[in-house]
């Protein structure tokens, strides 16, 4: 009876995080068509662009490396994190799309942790604004 009563409580702990919204997978490659639908509410300006590089150089350059182009020091072994300056965005190119990503993670075995909870909505948005004045403008 213990045993049933434990696997039980496993699964309600497993069901209740699927309901807090915690995803199972992160974002797959070719991006969401949800996700392109999410429109960027924060405008480019001189604080966003400073926010956003703040906190790209806090948390994301130890893999993107400091410039964006995927060339960081500590990203984990046999992972090649994306040059985020250039016109490629394997996981969708929209703002919403990079939202997803950075709130979510991706990678096929979730390379990239989900920042959700981490970093506010808002902050997610200026890092991607930030991004925006790296590289090409692409689809917003």
């Amino acid at each position: 009876m213990r045993r049933v009563s434990i696997v039980t409580l496993a699964g309600l702990a497993l069901a209740a995080v699927a309901l807090a919204g915690i995803p199972a997978v992160a974002q797959a490659p070719g991006g969401s068509a949800d996700a392109k639908k999410l429109k960027n509410p924060v405008p480019v300006t001189a604080g966003s662009l400073k926010t956003g590089e703040a906190l790209f150089q806090k948390n994301c350059r130890f893999c993107h490396g400091a410039d964006a182009k995927g060339n960081g020091p500590q990203a984990p072994k046999d992972t090649h994190p994306p040059n985020l300056t250039d016109e490629t965005w394997d996981h969708g190119s929209t703002d919403g799309e990079i939202f997803t990503v950075i709130q979510n993670g991706a990678g096929p075995k979730l390379e990239m942790k989900g920042y959700k909870g981490r970093i506010s909505d808002q902050d997610i948005w200026n890092v991607i604004n930030y991004l925006r004045s790296l590289g090409p403008q692409a689809k917003r």
